[in-house]
Formats: C-alpha cells, structure tokens, sequence
C-alpha cells in the first residue's frame, strides 16, 4: 500500500500516450460479476490434492458466489479419472435388471465443491452404461479413437432414466439440505454435435423428463438449457432455436402440457487460434461473433429476451485436453490478456442486444500427474497457479457501479467483430465505483503473440475527491504474477525440488507492485492522473481508496 495526497506538478508522457479517461462520477448502471463460473470435463479431479487446492483458491478470490460445472457426472466406472473423461457410477443394474444406485463418488466430488465454499452448477449427464441404447464401447481413450461412445446416446428407458434422476437429486437434497435450492440445473452439453446420438426432438423430450424429474424433488430448481455449440455454426444455430421455440410452444415430453421451464439460456462460445509465422494468433472475434449470434437468437423471442444467459463454455478455442503449437497461449499472459478483454466485450456485446448477461463459464481447471506446464487449458498447473488466474482475482476485486471509460487506444466492438484486433493493440479499461473506492482494470491486448514495446497510458481520472488518495496496484504480465516465467528462468524443471516448488507457487500469486505517482491534471481540477507502461499482453489494477 502506498498512502498519497493529490501531487500538483503537472507531467505527461507526450503525444504517443494512450490516453484512458475514467468519469469518476458518471455511474452507468449496477455492476453483475459474470466472471465467476468455471468448468471442466473431469469431475474426478475436483477432489484431488491439487483440485481440492483450486477449488480453495477459487472461492478466496471473491466474495461473490463461485459456480462450478462439470461433465460426466453420471458416467459408468470406478472414478478413475484422464483427459476427457469421468465416472461417478452412480447407475448399474443387477443381471434380473434391478437397479443398483451408488453415490459414493458423486458424493466426493459434491463435498469437495461445498467444502470449499463453490456452488454448483449441475450438468446432468451422461448416459450410465446400462441405459444406453448403444452402450459399446462404452469408455474412450482420449486422445485416440473416437470419444463419443456409449455415454452419448440417449436412454433405452426414460421412464427409469426419470427415477434415476429422482433419486440423485432427493439424495443430493438430504445431504446438503436447503442449500441445494441455489444450485443451478442444466441437461446434458452441445446436444447439436456428436455429445448426443440422438435427434433435436429426442433432445428435448429429455429435457422434459429430467427438468420434470428435477423439480418433482426440487419445485423451486433453477433449470436451464441446451448449451449448444457457438450459434455461428448453422446447426448450432437452428438446434438453439428450436429448443427455445419448444420451451415456449412445444409440447412437455413429461407433463403432456405447452412448453417447458427455462430459468436460463445457456450456449457456447469458442475461437480457433492459429499458429502462423512462428507465433501464435488468437481468434478473438471468432468468440465474439459466437457471442453475438447466441444474443441475438435469444433476443428474437420475447418470452426470453429478459431470461438470463449463461455462457455454459466461453474460451479461446474449444479443447481443453488438446495440445499443440496453436495453444501455447495457455502458459503464459496472452490467456489472461484475453480473459480480461473478451469478458469487457461480452458485456458490451449484452447491452448492444439488450439481453441478461448472468454468466460466463471458463471452461479450465487443472490436469492431474500431467507435466508442468504442458500445455492444457488450464488454471493451474501441479499445485502452480498460471498467469491467467490473477486476472480472475482482478475481476474479484470489482463491485459496485459501472464507471463511464473513454479510452483512445480502444478498438471498436464493430471492428473487433470483423477483423479482431490485428492492426494495433486494444488498449482499454473498464471500472467500478463503490461509497470510498474506485477500481479500475486496464488491459494492453493483440490476437498476435509477438514481442512490442509497452504501451505508455495516461490514466486520468476526473471527480476525484480532495482527499487523502491512497493507491494499489497490481499487474499480471511477462514478469509479474507469472509463474511460467519463474520455471523457464529456473530451466523448466520436469520435477522441481521442494524449495523451486515453493517458489513457483509463490510467483503464481497476484503481485502488488509499487503504483505510479498520482499527479493533477492541470487542465482539469479535482482529476488525477496516473502515467505508467504497461506490456503487451500486460493486465493491471488500479484501486483507489479515500
């Protein structure tokens, strides 16, 4: 911390400043954190040492709620995890057909989440082997083979897929108790691709069952759907659709009656990076462009427009299992960079279609006995958190009211939809404001993952009060909060000793470093001004406090 009074002596850095303008007193609306949902294929690792660790770290960020989904939470096995997969074996039957309904292991991984203060976020899915219409070969082999085997398809029985989820969900309510009322609800995941081996129809016939099945335990369950692929896909598209059509209009699978509960509207959005003269380029726009369509699709239906969407998947790209040069973002600062401008323009994007933006799913949590660092989308790494989590533990730190930003090396919203941001940096910030604090986050980013030279910003920040100023800042970029800096500079060990173990978990924290002298804006009274450089790919967090 570093206590100031307003300095008066006027100082710039010239005309190739990026001037970011922050009206201090020009409140545009109540601030809705998005940020805080997470997810992953792997349920099973959830309660592991190193899972257990993150989940920790995840609820510590904020005071808001942190959600958590999952697939496979109804698969058949013994809950041995790997990539891509997990079991929870809650569903057998004797050889006479009797069923068999074991919850130990679905029991680990929901204590695990309220151990560590996480809500969850229940997808449920998949398909148990024994109700599988096509159950061999049942378990894949990731990264070989086809993966979409016999959990995909949809049940030979609804009737006992209903008691199933009957009885899980009464089970999950003696355990927890009331809590479980918060719990979010949702079917299956990206029902328009190959996750279902069945048709739209079918769909959404188990959607009615399970929702019917859900609320017959839980009337007041908060229940959403279908967590389609990115809508910029025509199938995608027509998939999200028809299910909203058939939430309004249809006819209920369960109760025979018109329509279906839809308490939010979730869907999917992904770009495609690329690795093109010896760097990696992100796809910005891609994700955006997904975005956009979904909102729009949702828009379209008066019945939904003001329902609440959630970005069940919202990621650079679309594997989190997959390596390869075109994801060697994921280490380092490009990931967090990205993180803190798509989720500035995903909020743009919800007032520009005018819809209820609830949640944004980071698809990324951590990979069990994996190499340091080897490359997954993930949050962690061994026990080591990655770059891109400070700038989560930044989004944490926002609250109150959205402040007016004017920034002049902002890339348009338009422009980002067409082309991403290729020719020049996006330079921007976003803040809120509460009774004696002003937080704001600025970011330096570009699709291209090459060497530049910082960025030099005059931050001026007009209404501030004549008072005692004291000043934070913390920064995630090339060397700072970035442990996969630390293991490169210690020469990337494959097992680190105990003492480098230490270190790197150490680096992986949020730094605080010393902030910029608050000066006056000589132009301007009651403004100040903070001149200070920021990398490419750099994010930083200015809170001030009076």
């Amino acid at each position: 911390m570093l206590l100031l009074l307003l300095a008066w002596p006027h100082s710039t850095h010239g005309n190739e400043s990026v001037v970011i303008t922050i009206h201090a007193n020009q409140l545009t609306g109540a601030y809705q954190p998005v940020w805080n949902y997470f997810g992953a294929d792997e349920p099973n690792y959830v309660y592991a040492r190193n899972g257990e660790k993150l989940l920790h770290e995840l609820a510590a960020m904020s005071r808001v709620p942190i959600y958590f989904r999952t697939h496979n939470l109804l698969n058949t096995g013994t809950g041995e995890a790997s990539l891509k997969w997990g079991s929870t074996n809650v569903y057998t039957e004797l050889p006479d057909g009797t069923p068999v309904h074991d919850w130990i292991i679905t029991d680990r991984i929901f204590d695990a989440l309220r151990r560590n203060g996480v809500q969850p976020l229940v997808e449920v899915g998949f398909m148990p082997e024994a109700l599988s219409t096509h159950p061999q070969p049942y378990r894949h082999d990731f990264p070989r083979g086809d993966i979409f085997t016999g959990w995909s398809y949809p049940p030979r029985d609804y009737d006992r897929w209903r008691k199933l989820i009957i009885m899980w969900v009464s089970h999950l309510h003696e355990r927890y108790g009331e809590g479980v009322k918060n719990w979010l609800w949702e079917v299956w995941n990206e029902p328009d691709i190959s996750y279902w081996h069945g048709t739209p129809d079918e769909y959404n016939q188990l959607y009615d069952v399970t929702a019917a099945a859900i609320r017959y335990v839980l009337p007041s369950a908060r229940i959403g759907g279908p967590e389609t692929t990115s809508p910029t896909g025509a199938r995608a598209a027509a998939f999200l659709n028809q299910f909203l059509e058939h939430c309004v209009r249809g006819r209920n699978a369960a109760t025979g009656r018109v329509g279906a509960p839809l308490d939010f509207i979730s869907f999917h959005a992904k770009g495609h990076p690329k690795f093109v003269d010896g760097h990696v380029r992100m796809s910005l726009a891609a994700q955006l462009l997904a975005v956009d369509r979904g909102m729009e699709i949702v828009a379209s239906f008066p019945e939904w427009r003001n329902t609440p969407i959630i970005l069940g998947e919202s990621d650079p790209e679309g594997c989190a299992a997959c390596q390869g040069a075109q994801n060697g973002y994921r280490n380092g600062p490009l990931y967090g960079a990205t993180i803190g401008d798509s989720t500035a323009r995903t909020y743009e994007l919800a007032r520009k279609n005018r819809i209820n933006l609830a949640g944004i799913v980071t698809w990324a949590f951590e990979f069990e006995d994996q190499p340091y660092f080897a490359g997954f989308r993930e949050l962690a790494t061994n026990g080591v958190d990655k770059a891109v989590l400070n700038v989560f533990r930044m989004l944490g730190m926002l609250g109150g009211d959205w402040v007016k930003v004017e920034s002049s090396g902002a890339q348009t919203l338009s422009k980002m939809l067409q082309e991403g941001v290729i020719d020049a940096p996006d330079i921007d910030s976003m803040a809120t404001r509460r009774t004696r604090e002003l937080d704001i986050l600025v970011w330096n980013y570009h699709d291209d993952d090459v060497a530049a030279a910082p960025a030099a910003i005059r931050l001026k920040i007009d209404d501030l009060p004549e008072q005692r100023i004291r000043v934070e800042q913390f920064r995630m970029d090339e060397s700072q909060s970035n442990a996969y800096a630390l293991w490169q500079k210690i020469g990337r060990p494959e097992h680190p000793t105990a003492a480098q173990q230490v270190q790197l978990e150490k680096s992986g924290m949020l730094e605080r470093i010393e902030p910029p002298k608050l000066e006056k804006d000589a132009s301007s009274p009651h403004s100040g001004v903070l001149n200070f450089t920021l990398p490419r790919q750099g994010v930083a967090l200015f809170r001030l406090f009076w």
